[in-house]
């Protein structure tokens, strides 16, 4: 897993921590995540894809608000499970990595 997947699942999993129905559109994700859209948004898709995000526009007329139509994402419940785990599984394989690397090399002291 990659560290910015790692970013987007942490950010929507904070989000169903608090409440398992509310959404959140792309930018809030960007602005959580500290990515760009470029990266975000694919990975959004992906997760879409994968059946663990689901999505809906926002009900507005973009010329009355001035400003475009937002698409919202929420995790599902498959997603979130999956999320959690996926996650727990990186994080035990970066511990791995990070006790390999910490260990000293043979011949130095």
């Amino acid at each position: 897993m990659t560290t910015t997947v790692r970013m987007v699942l942490e950010a929507l999993l904070r989000v169903w921590d608090d409440d398992p129905t509310a959404t959140l559109y792309g930018l809030e994700i960007t602005n959580r995540t500290g990515l760009l859209p470029g990266t975000t948004y694919p990975i959004l898709q992906r997760l879409l894809d994968y059946g663990w995000l689901t999505d809906e526009w926002e009900d507005l007329d973009p010329h009355e608000a001035a400003r475009p139509r937002r698409r919202y994402y929420r995790l599902t419940e498959e997603g979130e499970r999956q999320a959690r785990k996926a996650l727990q599984e990186a994080s035990a394989r970066s511990g791995a990595t990070t006790r390999l690397n910490l260990a000293p090399r043979p011949g130095t002291a």
